[in-house]
């Protein structure tokens, strides 16, 4: 486990693109925090260090934004699972279809059952610090030997 001090948005973003760097297909990069601790921010930030130039929504209505490659290295899915009542709806709304052969961005990963199982999931909590943000990072297996 790593923490790493995220005091203003341009640390968020660097933090970001480090992430976005060794991100591969099939990973899940999961999310927790409370409200405004800057889960949509870090998962902006990874998008946007993949590739996306433009305006990235968050999901919370729509629950799964996806987003293709090219332009972005890998095709990535962006999904924020707040509104999800039971880890059950996951399989509801296809979520496993929408994870075949890209990266996950997961906010709010236990509505959904949790990935911290999963081999390739990095597990990042979000905390509010002064000014800026704490970002306490649990790496699956496969990401210890990539871990920015």
């Amino acid at each position: 486990m790593n923490t790493v001090e995220l005091p203003d948005l341009a640390a968020m973003r660097s933090f970001g693109a480090r992430i976005a760097e060794h991100l591969r297909i099939g990973d899940v990069i999961a999310l927790t925090g409370g409200l405004g601790a800057g889960k949509t921010t870090l998962a902006r930030a990874i998008i946007a260090a993949l590739g996306y130039d433009h305006e990235v929504p968050s999901p919370t209505f729509t629950i799964v934004e996806t987003y293709e490659a090219p332009p972005l290295r890998i095709p990535v899915v962006h999904a924020d699972f707040y509104r999800l009542e039971h880890p059950d709806e996951r399989h509801e709304i296809g979520l496993e279809d929408y994870r075949e052969g890209a990266a996950m961005i997961a906010e709010w990963p236990d509505h959904a059952g949790g990935f911290s199982h999963e081999a390739g999931c990095l597990s990042i909590t979000l905390e509010t610090a002064d000014e800026g943000r704490i970002a306490i990072v649990e790496a699956g297996p496969d990401w210890l030997e990539r871990l920015p």
